[in-house]
Protein backbone atom coordinates (compact mmCIF):
# COMPACT_ATOMS: atom_id res chain seq x y z
CA UNK A 1 0.00 0.00 0.00
CA UNK A 2 1.23 3.42 -1.21
CA UNK A 3 0.20 6.38 0.29
CA UNK A 4 -0.93 7.54 -2.67
CA UNK A 5 -3.37 5.10 -2.70
CA UNK A 6 -5.05 6.52 0.50
CA UNK A 7 -7.26 9.01 0.97
CA UNK A 8 -6.32 12.00 2.66
CA UNK A 9 -9.14 14.69 4.00
CA UNK A 10 -6.70 17.87 2.68
CA UNK A 11 -7.85 16.50 -0.83
CA UNK A 12 -11.20 18.10 0.06
CA UNK A 13 -9.87 21.50 0.73
CA UNK A 14 -11.34 24.22 0.55
CA UNK A 15 -14.54 22.08 1.53
CA UNK A 16 -12.76 20.76 4.47
CA UNK A 17 -11.53 24.09 6.00
CA UNK A 18 -15.05 25.21 5.31
CA UNK A 19 -16.86 23.13 7.21
CA UNK A 20 -14.33 22.72 9.96
CA UNK A 21 -14.41 26.99 10.22
CA UNK A 22 -17.99 26.70 10.55
CA UNK A 23 -18.47 24.20 13.23
CA UNK A 24 -20.89 21.91 11.85
CA UNK A 25 -20.60 19.68 13.97
CA UNK A 26 -19.98 19.16 18.02
CA UNK A 27 -16.94 17.19 17.17
CA UNK A 28 -14.51 18.13 15.50
CA UNK A 29 -13.23 14.57 14.40
CA UNK A 30 -16.58 13.73 13.24
CA UNK A 31 -16.15 14.99 9.48
CA UNK A 32 -12.74 13.85 8.94
CA UNK A 33 -14.17 10.17 10.01
CA UNK A 34 -16.47 10.22 7.13
CA UNK A 35 -15.87 8.34 4.09
CA UNK A 36 -16.97 9.85 0.91
CA UNK A 37 -20.23 8.84 -1.29
CA UNK A 38 -17.86 9.73 -4.34
CA UNK A 39 -14.28 10.85 -5.33
CA UNK A 40 -13.10 14.41 -4.13
CA UNK A 41 -12.72 15.68 -7.47
CA UNK A 42 -16.67 15.34 -8.18
CA UNK A 43 -17.67 16.58 -4.55
CA UNK A 44 -15.53 19.46 -4.79
CA UNK A 45 -17.12 20.30 -8.12
CA UNK A 46 -20.20 19.73 -7.10
CA UNK A 47 -19.47 22.18 -4.14
CA UNK A 48 -17.58 24.69 -5.95
CA UNK A 49 -21.11 24.90 -8.23
CA UNK A 50 -23.50 24.85 -5.52
CA UNK A 51 -21.86 26.89 -2.30
CA UNK A 52 -23.00 30.77 -3.50
CA UNK A 53 -26.98 29.38 -5.20
CA UNK A 54 -29.60 30.91 -2.98
CA UNK A 55 -30.69 28.09 -0.27
CA UNK A 56 -27.42 26.22 -0.52
CA UNK A 57 -27.07 24.88 3.26
CA UNK A 58 -23.59 23.07 4.12
CA UNK A 59 -24.30 20.74 6.25
CA UNK A 60 -26.92 19.33 3.79
CA UNK A 61 -24.22 19.02 1.01
CA UNK A 62 -22.34 17.43 4.20
CA UNK A 63 -24.84 14.92 4.24
CA UNK A 64 -25.81 13.85 0.82
CA UNK A 65 -21.99 14.00 -0.35
CA UNK A 66 -20.41 11.51 2.92
CA UNK A 67 -21.50 8.10 4.95
CA UNK A 68 -20.86 9.78 8.39
CA UNK A 69 -19.47 8.16 11.03
CA UNK A 70 -22.12 5.99 13.61
CA UNK A 71 -23.24 7.81 16.75
CA UNK A 72 -22.18 6.22 19.95
CA UNK A 73 -22.68 2.07 20.44
CA UNK A 74 -24.83 1.74 23.22
CA UNK A 75 -23.17 -1.43 24.19
CA UNK A 76 -20.63 -0.28 25.53
CA UNK A 77 -23.72 -0.26 28.38
CA UNK A 78 -23.32 -3.18 30.89
CA UNK A 79 -27.16 -4.38 30.87
CA UNK A 80 -26.66 -5.36 34.28
CA UNK A 81 -24.07 -7.47 33.73
CA UNK A 82 -21.20 -7.87 36.58
CA UNK A 83 -18.09 -6.17 35.73
CA UNK A 84 -15.92 -8.92 34.93
CA UNK A 85 -18.31 -10.40 32.65
CA UNK A 86 -19.19 -7.32 30.89
CA UNK A 87 -15.29 -6.31 30.55
CA UNK A 88 -14.62 -9.69 28.69
CA UNK A 89 -17.95 -9.40 26.49
CA UNK A 90 -17.13 -5.98 25.62
CA UNK A 91 -13.80 -6.97 23.73
CA UNK A 92 -15.93 -8.34 20.16
CA UNK A 93 -17.94 -5.03 20.72
CA UNK A 94 -14.42 -3.08 20.75
CA UNK A 95 -12.88 -5.31 18.23
CA UNK A 96 -12.53 -4.35 14.10
CA UNK A 97 -12.30 -6.71 11.21
CA UNK A 98 -9.35 -5.86 9.32
CA UNK A 99 -11.52 -5.06 6.32
CA UNK A 100 -11.00 -0.80 5.17
CA UNK A 101 -13.84 1.10 5.95
CA UNK A 102 -12.35 3.82 3.30
CA UNK A 103 -12.27 7.51 3.73
CA UNK A 104 -9.47 9.14 5.89
CA UNK A 105 -9.33 4.70 7.95
CA UNK A 106 -5.93 3.39 6.88
CA UNK A 107 -6.70 -0.34 6.40
CA UNK A 108 -5.16 -2.90 8.25
CA UNK A 109 -4.41 -6.48 8.20
CA UNK A 110 -5.46 -7.70 11.37
CA UNK A 111 -8.33 -7.61 13.56
CA UNK A 112 -7.76 -5.03 16.84
CA UNK A 113 -9.47 -3.07 19.46
CA UNK A 114 -10.34 0.30 19.25
CA UNK A 115 -11.07 2.66 22.24
CA UNK A 116 -14.49 2.73 22.07
CA UNK A 117 -17.04 6.18 21.12
CA UNK A 118 -15.30 8.74 19.36
CA UNK A 119 -12.06 6.58 18.99
CA UNK A 120 -13.26 4.64 15.49
CA UNK A 121 -9.58 3.31 15.09
CA UNK A 122 -6.56 1.42 17.07
CA UNK A 123 -4.10 3.99 18.77
CA UNK A 124 -0.60 3.35 19.00
CA UNK A 125 -0.02 3.87 22.74
CA UNK A 126 -3.72 3.11 24.11
CA UNK A 127 -2.77 -0.57 22.52
CA UNK A 128 -0.25 -1.75 25.37
CA UNK A 129 -2.26 -1.18 28.19
CA UNK A 130 -5.77 -2.85 26.22
CA UNK A 131 -3.29 -6.18 25.48
CA UNK A 132 -2.86 -6.22 29.66
CA UNK A 133 -6.45 -6.93 29.95
CA UNK A 134 -6.45 -9.15 26.50
CA UNK A 135 -3.78 -10.95 28.38
CA UNK A 136 -5.68 -11.85 31.50
CA UNK A 137 -8.91 -12.61 29.23
CA UNK A 138 -6.61 -15.09 27.20
CA UNK A 139 -6.93 -13.16 24.05
CA UNK A 140 -3.23 -13.73 22.95
CA UNK A 141 -4.06 -14.22 19.15
CA UNK A 142 -5.45 -10.90 18.92
CA UNK A 143 -2.62 -9.30 20.89
CA UNK A 144 -0.32 -11.00 18.32
CA UNK A 145 -2.69 -9.71 15.68
CA UNK A 146 -2.54 -6.01 16.69
CA UNK A 147 1.38 -6.44 17.42
CA UNK A 148 1.25 -7.79 13.52
CA UNK A 149 -0.94 -4.67 12.81
CA UNK A 150 1.98 -2.37 14.40
CA UNK A 151 4.95 -3.74 12.23
CA UNK A 152 2.79 -3.47 9.28
CA UNK A 153 2.44 0.37 9.62
CA UNK A 154 6.06 0.64 10.60
CA UNK A 155 7.02 -1.53 7.43
CA UNK A 156 4.23 0.52 5.43
CA UNK A 157 5.47 3.93 6.65
CA UNK A 158 8.39 3.68 8.25
CA UNK A 159 7.05 4.28 11.96
CA UNK A 160 3.50 3.39 13.84
CA UNK A 161 1.41 6.56 13.22
CA UNK A 162 -0.47 8.05 16.26
CA UNK A 163 -3.49 5.86 15.06
CA UNK A 164 -5.00 4.28 11.70
CA UNK A 165 -6.07 7.55 9.99
CA UNK A 166 -4.72 9.31 7.31
CA UNK A 167 -4.77 12.63 8.91
CA UNK A 168 -2.53 10.69 11.60
CA UNK A 169 0.50 9.94 8.93
CA UNK A 170 2.70 13.16 10.27
CA UNK A 171 3.04 11.74 13.82
CA UNK A 172 3.84 8.92 16.05
CA UNK A 173 2.98 8.09 20.22
CA UNK A 174 4.45 6.91 22.95
CA UNK A 175 6.51 4.06 21.48
CA UNK A 176 5.23 1.31 23.54
CA UNK A 177 6.01 -1.68 20.94
CA UNK A 178 8.75 -3.07 22.43
CA UNK A 179 7.13 -3.58 25.63
CA UNK A 180 3.99 -4.84 23.29
CA UNK A 181 6.56 -7.43 21.72
CA UNK A 182 8.46 -8.05 25.49
CA UNK A 183 4.22 -9.02 26.89
CA UNK A 184 3.69 -11.33 23.61
CA UNK A 185 6.91 -13.15 24.72
CA UNK A 186 5.61 -13.88 28.19
CA UNK A 187 3.27 -16.26 26.34
CA UNK A 188 4.96 -17.65 23.78
CA UNK A 189 8.87 -17.51 24.50
CA UNK A 190 11.79 -15.48 23.92
CA UNK A 191 12.04 -17.03 20.47
CA UNK A 192 9.32 -14.61 19.26
CA UNK A 193 11.23 -11.52 19.59
CA UNK A 194 13.09 -12.42 16.91
CA UNK A 195 10.15 -12.29 14.88
CA UNK A 196 9.76 -8.70 15.51
CA UNK A 197 13.43 -7.50 15.17
CA UNK A 198 13.21 -5.78 11.67
CA UNK A 199 10.04 -3.50 13.02
CA UNK A 200 12.11 -2.74 16.29
CA UNK A 201 15.02 -1.56 14.26
CA UNK A 202 12.77 0.63 12.35
CA UNK A 203 11.29 1.96 15.19
CA UNK A 204 14.75 2.47 16.52
CA UNK A 205 15.40 4.65 13.47
CA UNK A 206 12.38 6.33 13.24
CA UNK A 207 12.87 7.77 17.35
CA UNK A 208 16.75 8.42 16.39
CA UNK A 209 16.47 9.85 12.79
CA UNK A 210 18.89 12.80 12.26
CA UNK A 211 21.19 11.98 15.35
CA UNK A 212 23.79 11.97 13.28
CA UNK A 213 23.15 15.67 11.82
CA UNK A 214 23.22 17.17 15.32
CA UNK A 215 25.57 19.94 15.68
CA UNK A 216 25.92 22.49 18.21
CA UNK A 217 24.52 25.08 15.97
CA UNK A 218 21.62 22.73 14.52
CA UNK A 219 21.09 20.87 18.15
CA UNK A 220 17.78 19.97 17.50
CA UNK A 221 15.96 17.90 14.46
CA UNK A 222 12.72 15.63 14.47
CA UNK A 223 13.05 13.77 17.48
CA UNK A 224 16.70 14.26 18.70
CA UNK A 225 18.39 16.64 20.76
CA UNK A 226 22.00 17.58 21.37
CA UNK A 227 22.53 18.44 25.07
CA UNK A 228 25.71 20.89 25.53
CA UNK A 229 27.63 17.73 26.86
CA UNK A 230 27.27 15.57 24.00
CA UNK A 231 24.43 13.21 25.14
CA UNK A 232 21.39 12.28 22.52
CA UNK A 233 17.95 12.26 24.16
CA UNK A 234 14.55 12.75 22.32
CA UNK A 235 11.28 15.48 22.43
CA UNK A 236 8.13 14.38 20.50
CA UNK A 237 7.79 15.84 16.85
CA UNK A 238 5.13 16.00 14.54
CA UNK A 239 6.27 16.63 10.62
CA UNK A 240 3.61 19.08 9.91
CA UNK A 241 3.02 22.57 11.41
CA UNK A 242 -0.49 23.08 10.48
CA UNK A 243 -3.85 23.04 12.35
CA UNK A 244 -4.87 19.65 12.73
CA UNK A 245 -7.81 18.06 11.07
CA UNK A 246 -9.58 16.26 13.86
CA UNK A 247 -9.25 19.51 15.61
CA UNK A 248 -9.09 22.36 13.13
CA UNK A 249 -10.63 25.15 15.14
CA UNK A 250 -9.61 24.21 18.17
CA UNK A 251 -6.01 24.65 16.61
CA UNK A 252 -6.90 27.96 14.91
CA UNK A 253 -8.58 29.77 18.14
CA UNK A 254 -4.75 28.74 19.80
CA UNK A 255 -3.08 30.07 17.39
CA UNK A 256 -5.00 32.99 16.97
CA UNK A 257 -3.12 34.10 20.26
CA UNK A 258 0.32 33.82 19.14
CA UNK A 259 2.49 36.23 16.35
CA UNK A 260 3.96 32.57 15.10
CA UNK A 261 0.73 30.51 14.19
CA UNK A 262 3.03 27.64 12.34
CA UNK A 263 4.96 27.17 15.27
CA UNK A 264 1.88 26.88 18.00
CA UNK A 265 0.78 24.15 15.44
CA UNK A 266 3.81 22.01 15.80
CA UNK A 267 3.74 22.29 19.34
CA UNK A 268 -0.10 21.62 19.67
CA UNK A 269 1.09 18.32 17.12
CA UNK A 270 3.52 17.07 19.72
CA UNK A 271 1.63 17.25 22.56
CA UNK A 272 -0.48 15.08 20.57
CA UNK A 273 1.86 12.96 19.70
CA UNK A 274 2.69 12.67 23.35
CA UNK A 275 -0.73 11.42 24.34
CA UNK A 276 -0.91 13.83 27.15
CA UNK A 277 -3.05 15.87 24.70
CA UNK A 278 -3.24 18.30 26.40
CA UNK A 279 -1.75 19.20 29.66
CA UNK A 280 -0.12 21.85 31.77
CA UNK A 281 3.26 19.82 31.70
CA UNK A 282 3.82 21.53 28.27
CA UNK A 283 3.03 25.17 28.72
CA UNK A 284 5.74 28.20 29.51
CA UNK A 285 3.61 28.86 32.33
CA UNK A 286 1.89 25.47 33.48
CA UNK A 287 -1.59 27.24 33.01
CA UNK A 288 -2.58 28.75 29.58
CA UNK A 289 -2.99 26.58 26.49
CA UNK A 290 -1.23 29.55 24.20
CA UNK A 291 2.10 28.94 25.87
CA UNK A 292 2.69 25.46 24.74
CA UNK A 293 6.61 24.66 24.09
CA UNK A 294 6.40 20.83 23.43
CA UNK A 295 9.33 20.79 21.26
CA UNK A 296 11.46 22.70 23.79
CA UNK A 297 11.10 19.97 26.22
CA UNK A 298 12.71 16.61 26.66
CA UNK A 299 10.28 14.16 28.29
CA UNK A 300 11.18 12.10 30.73
CA UNK A 301 8.93 9.23 30.29
CA UNK A 302 9.28 9.14 26.91
CA UNK A 303 13.34 8.58 27.37
CA UNK A 304 12.85 5.60 29.65
CA UNK A 305 10.44 4.38 26.99
CA UNK A 306 13.48 4.70 24.02
CA UNK A 307 15.53 3.18 26.61
CA UNK A 308 13.56 -0.04 26.98
CA UNK A 309 13.73 -0.32 23.72
CA UNK A 310 17.38 -0.43 23.36
CA UNK A 311 17.64 -2.73 25.93
CA UNK A 312 15.46 -4.72 24.56
CA UNK A 313 17.27 -4.68 20.98
CA UNK A 314 20.52 -5.42 22.51
CA UNK A 315 18.42 -8.55 24.05
CA UNK A 316 17.68 -9.71 20.58
CA UNK A 317 21.13 -9.07 19.32
CA UNK A 318 22.47 -11.35 21.90
CA UNK A 319 19.77 -13.91 21.45
CA UNK A 320 20.95 -14.07 17.68
CA UNK A 321 24.79 -13.77 18.70
CA UNK A 322 25.29 -10.61 16.54
CA UNK A 323 27.80 -9.33 19.39
CA UNK A 324 29.17 -5.91 18.01
CA UNK A 325 25.21 -5.20 17.85
CA UNK A 326 25.07 -6.29 21.64
CA UNK A 327 27.96 -3.95 22.75
CA UNK A 328 26.92 -0.82 20.46
CA UNK A 329 23.68 -1.01 22.44
CA UNK A 330 25.18 -1.66 25.47
CA UNK A 331 27.15 1.70 24.94
CA UNK A 332 23.62 3.40 24.15
CA UNK A 333 21.91 2.10 27.24
CA UNK A 334 24.76 3.19 29.72
CA UNK A 335 24.40 6.84 27.51
CA UNK A 336 21.22 7.17 27.82
CA UNK A 337 20.44 6.16 31.34
CA UNK A 338 23.12 8.61 32.14
CA UNK A 339 21.68 11.36 30.41
CA UNK A 340 18.24 10.67 31.56
CA UNK A 341 19.75 11.12 35.24
CA UNK A 342 21.58 13.76 34.67
CA UNK A 343 19.07 16.44 32.88
CA UNK A 344 16.11 14.70 34.40
CA UNK A 345 16.95 14.23 38.27
CA UNK A 346 16.06 16.95 40.42
CA UNK A 347 17.46 16.03 43.99
CA UNK A 348 16.90 19.12 45.82
CA UNK A 349 13.20 17.89 45.21
CA UNK A 350 13.12 14.57 45.02
CA UNK A 351 11.63 13.79 41.65
CA UNK A 352 12.31 13.41 38.09
CA UNK A 353 11.27 16.20 35.81
CA UNK A 354 11.01 17.13 32.17
CA UNK A 355 14.02 19.08 31.04
CA UNK A 356 13.50 22.40 29.10
CA UNK A 357 16.42 21.94 26.14
CA UNK A 358 15.72 25.74 24.44
CA UNK A 359 16.41 27.21 28.42
CA UNK A 360 18.46 24.69 29.34
CA UNK A 361 16.85 24.11 32.75
CA UNK A 362 14.44 21.61 34.17
CA UNK A 363 10.66 22.03 33.85
CA UNK A 364 9.87 21.97 37.58
CA UNK A 365 6.54 20.77 37.07
CA UNK A 366 4.82 17.44 38.97
CA UNK A 367 3.29 15.26 37.14
CA UNK A 368 3.19 11.20 36.58
CA UNK A 369 5.48 10.91 34.22
CA UNK A 370 8.29 10.51 37.28
CA UNK A 371 7.15 7.42 37.48
CA UNK A 372 8.23 5.83 34.08
CA UNK A 373 12.24 5.43 35.55
CA UNK A 374 10.87 3.20 38.20
CA UNK A 375 8.57 1.24 36.18
CA UNK A 376 11.64 0.68 34.03
CA UNK A 377 14.07 -0.20 37.25
CA UNK A 378 16.33 2.49 36.49
CA UNK A 379 15.80 4.96 39.34
CA UNK A 380 18.81 4.32 42.25
CA UNK A 381 16.52 2.99 45.71
CA UNK A 382 16.75 6.53 47.16
CA UNK A 383 15.48 8.25 44.11
CA UNK A 384 12.37 5.65 44.40
CA UNK A 385 11.81 6.57 48.21
CA UNK A 386 11.64 10.02 47.44
CA UNK A 387 9.31 10.05 44.11
CA UNK A 388 7.53 7.24 46.56
CA UNK A 389 7.05 9.86 48.93
CA UNK A 390 5.36 12.63 46.56
CA UNK A 391 3.48 10.48 44.88
CA UNK A 392 1.17 10.14 48.28
CA UNK A 393 1.97 13.13 49.17
CA UNK A 394 0.56 15.03 46.42
CA UNK A 395 -0.93 12.82 43.97
CA UNK A 396 -2.55 10.12 46.03
CA UNK A 397 -6.33 10.62 45.85
CA UNK A 398 -9.61 8.84 47.11
CA UNK A 399 -10.32 7.29 43.32
CA UNK A 400 -6.15 6.89 42.56
CA UNK A 401 -3.66 9.25 41.73
CA UNK A 402 -3.99 12.51 39.98
CA UNK A 403 -2.00 12.83 36.57
CA UNK A 404 -0.52 16.63 37.45
CA UNK A 405 -1.32 18.60 40.70
CA UNK A 406 -2.33 21.50 38.70
CA UNK A 407 -5.95 22.55 37.58
CA UNK A 408 -6.31 23.96 34.56
CA UNK A 409 -8.87 22.44 32.92
CA UNK A 410 -7.01 20.41 30.86
CA UNK A 411 -8.17 16.95 30.83
CA UNK A 412 -4.12 15.30 31.57
CA UNK A 413 -3.74 17.67 34.71
CA UNK A 414 -5.83 17.57 38.02
CA UNK A 415 -8.64 16.27 39.10
CA UNK A 416 -8.26 13.77 36.44
CA UNK A 417 -6.46 10.04 36.42
CA UNK A 418 -6.21 8.41 33.52
CA UNK A 419 -5.57 4.32 33.81
CA UNK A 420 -2.34 4.01 32.05
CA UNK A 421 -0.68 6.37 34.83
CA UNK A 422 -2.26 4.04 37.41
CA UNK A 423 -0.22 1.23 35.76
CA UNK A 424 2.91 2.71 35.54
CA UNK A 425 2.45 3.97 39.16
CA UNK A 426 1.42 0.66 40.41
CA UNK A 427 3.86 -1.18 38.72
CA UNK A 428 7.01 1.07 39.63
CA UNK A 429 6.02 1.53 43.09
CA UNK A 430 6.28 -2.49 43.74
CA UNK A 431 9.57 -2.83 41.40
CA UNK A 432 10.66 -0.95 44.77
CA UNK A 433 8.61 -2.73 47.16
CA UNK A 434 6.44 0.07 48.17
CA UNK A 435 3.83 -2.55 48.12
CA UNK A 436 1.59 -0.56 50.77
CA UNK A 437 1.40 2.60 48.53
CA UNK A 438 1.30 0.65 45.44
CA UNK A 439 -1.87 -0.96 46.96
CA UNK A 440 -3.73 1.43 48.24
CA UNK A 441 -3.54 3.15 44.51
CA UNK A 442 -4.84 -0.26 43.44
CA UNK A 443 -7.59 0.21 45.50
CA UNK A 444 -8.53 3.36 45.31
CA UNK A 445 -8.11 2.97 41.68
CA UNK A 446 -10.48 0.15 41.49
CA UNK A 447 -13.25 1.10 43.37
CA UNK A 448 -13.20 4.44 41.40
CA UNK A 449 -14.00 2.33 38.56
CA UNK A 450 -16.56 0.44 40.10
CA UNK A 451 -18.39 2.86 41.37
CA UNK A 452 -18.94 4.65 38.70
CA UNK A 453 -19.77 1.13 36.56
CA UNK A 454 -22.21 0.78 39.14
CA UNK A 455 -23.80 4.27 38.85
CA UNK A 456 -23.50 4.28 34.95
CA UNK A 457 -23.11 0.98 33.37
CA UNK A 458 -20.06 1.83 31.81
CA UNK A 459 -15.88 2.50 31.80
CA UNK A 460 -14.54 5.51 31.09
CA UNK A 461 -11.85 6.82 29.04
CA UNK A 462 -11.12 9.04 32.43
CA UNK A 463 -11.78 9.62 35.96
CA UNK A 464 -12.13 12.08 38.46
CA UNK A 465 -9.90 10.90 40.92
CA UNK A 466 -10.27 13.83 43.49
CA UNK A 467 -13.97 13.74 43.82
CA UNK A 468 -15.87 10.78 42.64
CA UNK A 469 -19.52 12.92 42.90
CA UNK A 470 -18.24 15.00 39.46
CA UNK A 471 -17.61 13.61 35.84
CA UNK A 472 -14.26 13.56 34.42
CA UNK A 473 -14.22 16.40 32.08
CA UNK A 474 -11.99 19.57 30.48
CA UNK A 475 -10.21 18.75 27.16
CA UNK A 476 -11.72 19.58 23.71
CA UNK A 477 -14.24 16.53 24.03
CA UNK A 478 -16.14 14.83 26.59
CA UNK A 479 -15.45 12.08 28.64
CA UNK A 480 -15.57 9.25 26.31
CA UNK A 481 -16.44 5.23 27.33
CA UNK A 482 -16.15 1.85 26.39
CA UNK A 483 -13.11 2.18 27.13
CA UNK A 484 -10.00 -0.06 25.58
CA UNK A 485 -7.31 0.99 28.10
CA UNK A 486 -9.42 1.25 30.92
CA UNK A 487 -10.96 -2.22 30.42
CA UNK A 488 -7.35 -3.38 30.21
CA UNK A 489 -5.72 -1.72 32.95
CA UNK A 490 -8.80 -2.90 35.48
CA UNK A 491 -8.64 -6.45 34.70
CA UNK A 492 -4.95 -6.42 34.72
CA UNK A 493 -4.49 -4.56 38.02
CA UNK A 494 -7.37 -6.57 39.51
CA UNK A 495 -5.97 -10.02 38.52
CA UNK A 496 -2.12 -8.85 39.92
CA UNK A 497 -1.43 -10.03 43.34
Amino acid sequence: MQQNDLFFIEALSPLYEAVQSSEQFADSKFFVDAVPASSAEEILQQYHALKNSAGFNLKDFIEQHFVLPEEKNTAYSSAQKNIDTHLNDLWDELKRKPAAEGGTLIPLPNEYIVPGGRFREIYYWDSYFTMLGLQVSGKIDLIESMIDNFAYQINEFGFIPNGNRTYYLSRSQPPFFALMIYLLSEEKGETVLLKYKTALEKEYAFWMNGADALTTANNALNHVVLLPDGAVLNRYWDEKATPRPEAFIEDVHVAAEKNNAAATYRHIRAAAASGWDFSSRWFADFENMHTIQTTHIIPVDLNCLLLFLEKLLQKIYLLGNETMNADLFANKIQLRKKAIQQYCWNEEEGFFFDYNFALQQQQLHFNLAAMFPLFFNMASNEQAAAVAKIAEEKFLQLGGLVTTIYQTGQQWDAPNGWAPLQWIAYKGLKNYRFNQLAQQIKNNWLHNCERIYNTTGKMMEKYNVMDATITAGGGEYPNQDGFGWTNGVYLKMKADL
